[in-house]
């Protein structure tokens, strides 16, 4: 974490246990695996990694894109692995996991964005046991429709997509992504299934006023999301996106109660909050509220 700002108080982070992340890291290496945890550097790694969870990143640990909030490595790719999916599957059995989340990185080089991996994964864990929950937090698949149709029809239990952060800062922060896309994917899901639960997610910190923020929240809502999660940007190195400012924890209760008056089934709004944190008890929540 650059040193933009003294980190407030109320915003300390968990030490890194060597150990903890070490045995999590040597099961990846085993089974040739990647974790968005490791990749993005995420500062819950450690208590999520003792916990036993954590969220896979699939198709490599190389992506096609350049944006400059993110640690994870850009670069050419390699080909898919055939054997990813059932590698998947040993270390949620080795974790002993009931709630499975998975992203990748995105591939823009794949003729299908990486869509057919997706499902090949949900439907490998899906085999192993059905009633274990999967959460797909996909790319935008540059807003294909047939490549979420794909993942859609694998049937993961949440479709998740981050739209991660205003619209006039994309051309900053997301360079190559587009927000209407991203808006029209969520919206897309739920046109072509009703009943699968959407969620997105939010870094504050990044340059936005408040304003802003509500009238992405709006646009969620109006594009179908049902769940919510919102958090505080922590720059990688100097080399990210600058940190503009640290978010008080009040004006994160204050977006999580206008987004339950907005009508989102699940809002989880904090500086430590990513776009999986507490993804399985966020899941029951919306569940329970629906």
């Amino acid at each position: 974490m650059p040193k933009y700002a003294k980190r407030p108080e109320w915003l300390q982070l968990s030490p890194l246990d060597s150990a903890v992340l070490g045995r999590m890291g040597r099961l990846m290496r085993d089974l040739k695996l990647h974790t968005v945890c490791e990749s993005a550097l995420c500062p819950n790694r450690t208590k999520c990694f003792t916990e036993g969870t954590a969220t896979f990143m699939i198709l490599g640990d190389l992506c096609t894109r350049n944006c400059t909030f993110c640690a994870v490595k850009k670069g050419k790719p390699l080909p898919p692995d055939p054997r990813e999916p059932e590698h998947v599957v040993a270390a949620v059995d080795k974790l002993g996991l009931n709630y499975v989340v998975i992203t990748s990185v995105t591939r823009d080089d794949l003729p299908d964005d990486g869509a057919f991996h997706f499902a090949q994964t949900i439907g490998a864990i899906h085999k192993y046991a059905p009633n274990i929950m999967v959460e797909a937090l996909v790319p935008d698949f540059k807003g294909c429709l047939s490549a979420l149709q794909t993942v859609i029809d694998a049937c993961p239990t949440v479709l998740n997509h981050n739209v991660e952060t205003v619209p006039c800062l994309y051309h900053e922060v997301r360079p190559e992504a587009n927000y209407q896309r991203s808006l029209e994917l969520l919206k897309q899901t739920k046109l072509l299934n009703s009943g699968l639960l959407t969620k997105s997610g939010l870094m504050l910190g990044l340059g936005e006023v408040r304003q802003e923020v509500i009238e992405v929240m709006a646009d969620l809502r109006q594009a179908g999301c049902d769940v919510l999660t919102i958090g505080q940007y922590l720059p990688p190195s100097l080399r990210h996106h600058k940190l503009v400012r640290y978010v008080p924890p009040k004006e994160f209760e204050e977006y999580q109660n206008i987004g339950k008056e907005m009508g989102f089934i699940s809002v989880i709004s904090g500086p430590l909050v990513r776009s999986s944190f507490h993804a399985a008890e966020m899941y029951r929540l919306a569940v329970q509220k629906s």
